[in-house]
């Protein structure tokens, strides 16, 4: 009969090779986990004509479709991944992820 201590042990191990099964990356999905992807996060668009464009120097300002306090769109090579907000985190920037694209429907959208 196993003591309270060893029947803690097998629990926690027990959860360990669950858990860690359910994240395991199935077999036919191994050779994709090393293919670089390109990851960019859109804060806004806007059109220009040339003649807008060349008239741009330093200090200017760009006036961008989205309003102040809109989410981000992540996209992985082109394709919406994820929506977010901006972070700032030791100095730099980053995106706080709020929404994200579900994975049948970021496999959907790559095609």
């Amino acid at each position: 009969m196993a003591t309270p201590a060893e029947r803690t042990s097998e629990a926690g191990t027990a959860a360990r090779s669950q858990a860690s099964s359910t994240t395991a990356t199935p077999a036919n999905m191994e050779f994709i986990l090393d293919v670089p992807i390109e990851v960019t996060v859109e804060l806004g668009r806007t059109k220009l004509l040339v003649n807008e464009l060349l008239k741009l120097g330093q200090g200017s300002v760009i006036e961008l479709s989205k309003l102040a306090g809109e989410t981000l769109e992540i996209l992985a090579n082109q394709k919406l991944v994820a929506r977010g907000e901006v972070v700032v985190i030791n100095e730099k920037y980053g995106v706080r992820l709020t929404e994200v694209v579900s994975p049948m429907e970021r496999v959907e959208r790559l095609r």
